[in-house]
């Protein structure tokens, strides 16, 4: 199943061509505080990871080596809420990260446009994963800083709305551009993120969603992500609305209702299927509306894509 926005970077229109490293970004902090761990998070398709990860852990334990960063990815079917892509952390000194994300952007878009092409700077997308609360200052005050950035970047920047990000944590930076301008991109906004401090607490629990979505380590590494958020607001009600293509509703409700009256029992939500031709904007997936407190929404949410997960699963055999 797709998002309505859902393509990642393993879905890019055509691989870049490479034109050279990027810049260093202006706004680098002093050397010493460069040397401090941070991370970044983006999205990859579930069938794109498998490039990324390689045969027996191979491909990421190069890259890591090649870079001195930790790279981390959610489990095989464990996905970003309301998508079917999983998340790639990448944890080390920002230049690590640089040199990482760089390696895993290559072999994604490698995977997709084959050396020799002749297509010239096609654009490509990639989807950050950033706090809510650290979305301000990439924006900067009447947009400032994000129109810097584009402008140095020459990369598209998109920030997700407000009301679209999931229940209030995490909103979706979506970057458009050729590899350069998007490593560039990505510079610039992992500089900005840097500055604050929430940021930084987070690195040691950026793993928060519920349920289904958990975090695979490979080989050793001095940064350690896990723990689950604890909401204080368990009794406030909430409404969330997410898209199941239209050929997997019926593994969802079950025979007789069976699944669907079982999701609801164990989350302790509540869940409204639209009606046939019913479909969310752009797409053929049918809403799905969970409403409850924010841990039954999790939990609900993450019991029913695991049933896409499998019927899509089974699809693909």
């Amino acid at each position: 199943m797709e998002s309505p926005d859902s393509s990642s970077v393993s879905s890019p229109e055509n691989a870049p061509k490479r034109s050279g490293h990027p810049k260093s970004p202006d706004s680098a902090a002093p050397e010493e505080s460069m040397e401090n761990p941070t991370y970044i998070r983006f999205l990859v398709s579930n069938a794109a990871a498998g490039s990324v990860i390689g045969k027996g852990g191979s491909t990421i334990t190069e890259f890591q080596s090649q870079s001195g960063a930790r790279i981390q990815l959610s489990r095989n079917h464990e996905f970003y809420p309301r998508t079917t892509d999983r998340i790639i952390m990448i944890f080390g000194t920002a230049d690590e990260i640089i040199k990482a994300t760089d390696l895993v952007l290559s072999k994604l878009l490698s995977e997709i446009q084959p050396e020799g092409s002749d297509d010239v700077e096609p654009k490509s997308r990639v989807r950050l994963v950033v706090p809510n609360s650290s979305c301000g200052g990439i924006i900067g005050k009447g947009g400032a800083t994000i129109k810097s950035f584009i402008e140095d970047s020459q990369a598209g920047i998109k920030i997700s709305p407000q009301d679209s990000h999931y229940l209030g944590y995490d909103r979706l930076v979506t970057l458009t551009g050729s590899l350069d301008e998007l490593l560039r991109a990505i510079e610039l906004i992992l500089s900005k993120l840097r500055e604050d401090p929430h940021y930084s607490q987070a690195m040691n629990a950026p793993f928060s969603y519920a349920a289904p979505y958990t975090a695979v380590n490979y080989g050793p590494g001095p940064y350690q992500a896990g723990g689950k958020f604890q909401n204080t607001k368990e009794d406030q009600s909430n409404s969330v609305t997410i898209g199941v293509p239209d050929e997997h509703i019926g593994v969802v409700v079950g025979r007789g209702g069976r699944n669907i009256m079982e999701i609801s029992q164990v989350s302790g939500a509540r869940i409204k299927i639209s009606d046939r031709g019913d479909f969310m904007s752009g797409t053929s997936d049918r809403k799905v509306t969970i409403t409850g407190s924010q841990r039954s929404i999790r939990t609900a949410e993450g019991m029913i894509m695991q049933k896409v997960a499998s019927a899509s699963e089974r699809d693909d055999r």
